[in-house]
């Protein structure tokens, strides 16, 4: 899933969603805290094609999920669901269209939530550039828009502020590139630009104050870099390996932190922390957990108590681990569950 795929809904319970070779899947706990249930399937029967799907949530909780279904030879839709709550049902899989009229498939979809509620799909279109779809306040969708741009890579990283204004960055093999949403319902414009690589697959942003954002991503010599536009990337800490890394933004001893985590080269999960917005303070990675299968995922959270969760997925077998942060001081995690 491209995006936070561990999220907490409204009623506080937490609910992970896995991409299945032709579905989107869903899991929520039973309670804050509490058991399991197993794995449903969004949307219905519509099958989904091969390839990562996206999902983003706004501040009332409500999840969207983006994803590509075949529409006959050579012809590829995007098709759109929300779910609400993390025990009811997602709605069906509604079509929504493609960025270029038609034809097939052209990159993974992005999906951010603004403050009247509304999805902002943004996906790579057949020309290299970003397009966006947004939806409307009374159901349906605006007209595709092209946000222009050129040599896109296939992964987009969308994010709204705590105003609701929406952005997405995107890389080129050459530089990084942002859209930022100056008023509310106003289309994205782009804004600054970092000269700087990205290794494909590697962008992850997150709300980090009131107004800005901070993208993640590796460079080419596999340092963790931060972004914010107005100032340059700094470089944060080697990458513990070669995927994305999860971010969240949580309170640890009193501290508004950043909290890292990504898939090390060993195979285990590894942890940083440092205090929000300032990279200068340094971090370093803390190994946790068992190995996992090279397409394993991880994913962070903040439960409905205010501690950190952590989660592994393993797409192959759908087996999940989840761990919590100890009632302690410092980054202490409890041992590693499968539920």
């Amino acid at each position: 899933m491209n995006g936070d795929w561990l999220l907490r809904g409204r009623d506080g319970r937490l609910t992970v969603y896995l991409k299945s070779d032709d579905a989107v899947l869903c899991r929520a706990e039973l309670a804050p805290g509490g058991p399991w249930e197993p794995f449903r399937r969004i949307g219905g029967d519509l099958g989904l094609q091969q390839g990562p799907a996206a999902v983003g949530q706004g501040d009332d909780g409500y999840a969207h999920l983006v994803s590509w279904r075949q529409a006959g030879t050579g012809e590829s839709r995007l098709v759109h669901s929300t779910h609400f709550r993390p025990l009811l049902a997602p709605l069906d899989w509604s079509p929504v269209g493609h960025p270029n009229g038609r034809g097939d498939r052209t990159g993974t979809p992005a999906v951010a939530v603004d403050d009247r509620r509304r999805a902002y799909v943004f996906v790579r279109n057949a020309g290299g550039g970003v397009s966006l779809l947004v939806q409307k306040e009374r159901g349906g969708w605006y007209p595709w828009r092209d946000l222009k741009g050129s040599s896109i890579q296939d992964q987009l990283a969308a994010a709204s502020r705590e105003s609701g204004l929406v952005e997405v960055y995107a890389a080129t093999p050459e530089r990084i590139l942002h859209w930022r949403q100056e008023e509310p319902g106003r289309t994205p414009t782009r804004d600054e630009t970092a000269d700087v690589a990205a290794r494909p697959g590697t962008l992850r942003a997150l709300r980090t104050s009131a107004e800005r954002t901070t993208l993640f991503f590796t460079d080419q010599g596999g340092e963790l870099c931060a972004w914010r536009p107005g100032g340059k990337p700094v470089p944060l800490l080697q990458a513990a390996g070669p995927g994305p890394v999860a971010a969240v933004r949580c309170e640890i001893d009193g501290h508004d932190c950043t909290v890292l985590a990504q898939r090390s080269a060993s195979g285990r999960v590894a942890f940083a922390a440092y205090p929000t917005e300032q990279e200068q303070a340094g971090a370093w990675w803390t190994e946790s957990g068992p190995p996992l299968p090279p397409a394993a995922e991880i994913a962070l959270a903040v439960d409905a108590h205010g501690t950190l969760v952590a989660a592994t997925l393993d797409p192959t077998d759908a087996t999940l681990r989840v761990t919590r942060r100890k009632a302690e001081a410092g980054l202490a995690l409890e041992g590693w569950r499968e539920v």
